[in-house]
């Protein structure tokens, strides 16, 4: 299994992912036309024919046994420059009266674009028959989400101060949001899955016109939705433990439409941009190989970059011995370097 940037010629890899990807995974689309202009956008952006706050880095986890793409992951340049980045955030408002003795604080939501300028990781999907106990020892959902912060070590320049995650929100088991049903459907003419779609294809002016500008009372909500707000999706759990564990955090921003939580943090601070280290490759036919990949390596130039685990740590001598498979499957040759981060 390797990392690799998405090709104009994936378009129908990517379509199947997308139709897998479910209701409610907003920046996959089951549109061809849109999905084209996305694989097109990305092209140009590893090329660096585009403007870097304007850049979609698309990436794809390729299974080489059969070519077929086991998944995907992106990082967005900069959100909000083009189009408006909009999130609600959780605060609070304080009522008292001094006459009654009462004190009363209550949760608001608060239509906000703050985050706009900052980079965001997003797009991470992995087919169901490449997850599980059966895939376990190849950690393919690992390697999705870790490739993209050695990918930002290697090009920091590239790069704002901040980064976030849009996280998919709770959906009950008829694939409804409760927190939808209690808020957003009171103020958009449309069922969820058309401001979905309409979101996931860039036309998002609609929310800041029909949104409230003013804060809006959770207690008015149904205590279903209250319990949604900041939450997860089932099958999202997985990848929100991976981006706590490499220092990403909730500070009270939640999507429009589901509820589900942003979590951000410094780009600087992020624990795999902070450890991972430039080695020399020696190609070698007796490297020995671990029965467990510890270590993520990648590549360091943008257009052809790939990710995939290797079988053994480097040497003292700030040396990696990679036997020629994995040399072939990273596309590397002794003397070249490579990123390495231990997991």
């Amino acid at each position: 299994m390797r990392i690799r940037p998405i090709a104009r010629d994936d378009l129908d890899g990517l379509q199947a992912l997308a139709q897998q990807a479910g209701v409610g995974f907003t920046s996959l689309p089951d549109n061809r036309e849109f999905l084209a202009g996305k694989i097109e956008a990305a092209a140009r952006a590893f090329e660096e024919r585009t403007p870097v706050n304007d850049r979609l880095y698309f990436f794809v986890l390729e299974d080489e046994q059969n070519g077929e793409l086991a998944g995907c992951c992106a990082i967005e340049g900069q959100v909000g420059r083009e189009v408006p980045f909009y999130n609600y955030r959780l605060g609070t408002l304080a009522h008292s009266s001094v006459q009654l003795d009462l004190h009363r604080t209550i949760d608001t939501l608060f239509l906000s674009s703050d985050h706009t300028g900052d980079a965001e990781v997003c797009s991470l999907f992995l087919r169901p028959e490449y997850r599980g106990e059966a895939n376990k020892h190849l950690r393919n959902g690992a390697l999705l989400s870790k490739a993209r912060w050695l990918f930002i070590a290697q090009f920091r320049d590239r790069f704002p101060q901040k980064i976030l995650a849009e996280m998919r929100g709770v959906f009950d088991e008829h694939n409804t949001s409760p927190f939808w049903e209690s808020l957003g459907k009171h103020f958009f003419p449309m069922d969820f899955n058309e401001a979905d779609r309409l979101t996931g294809l860039g036309q998002k002016s609609f929310i800041g016109e029909l949104m409230p500008k003013f804060p809006i009372y959770t207690t008015f909500m149904s205590e279903e939705a209250r319990a949604c707000i900041g939450q997860v999706h089932r099958h999202t759990r997985p990848a929100l433990e991976m981006l706590k564990k490499e220092g990403l955090r909730w500070e009270g921003y939640v999507d429009i439409f589901d509820g589900g939580p942003t979590v951000e943090a410094y780009i600087d601070d992020v624990r795999a941009i902070r450890n991972s280290r430039l080695y020399q490759v020696e190609v070698s036919q007796s490297a020995p190989d671990e029965s467990v990949s510890r270590w993520l390596a990648a590549t360091t130039e943008m257009l052809n970059f790939t990710a995939s685990w290797i079988g053994r740590a480097p040497t003292q001598e700030n040396t990696i011995v990679l036997n020629q498979q994995e040399a072939d499957r990273l596309g590397v040759t002794t003397g070249d370097h490579v990123r390495l981060l231990e997991t």
